[in-house]
């Protein structure tokens, strides 16, 4: 399966120079090992996609709770996924 996801700038960039090999997202979607996680680059200034993107393939999904980035209500709801790839 493809999958989209929006990635802003900073984070972006670092997938691109290989610094940064896995995701942490709100578990809110479902990804597998073997899909494709497309990452298109997201500027929240301007609230649009710059052009760029890039595909990678999750090559470990891990599913998990007590991270502080979201509410506490979707925590509950979702969880987390971490998504390494390749």
């Amino acid at each position: 399966m493809k999958i989209e996801k929006k990635c802003w700038p900073e984070y972006f960039q670092k997938v691109v120079d290989g610094t940064k090999k896995f995701e942490l997202r709100l578990a809110d979607w479902e990804i597998a090992e073997g899909d494709t996680l497309v990452l298109k680059e997201w500027d929240p200034e301007n609230k649009s996609y710059t052009g760029r993107e890039i595909s990678k393939v999750a090559t470990c999904v891990v599913k998990t709770k007590g991270q502080k980035f979201w509410s506490e209500d979707d925590v509950v709801r979702h969880g987390f996924q971490v998504i390494g790839f390749k």
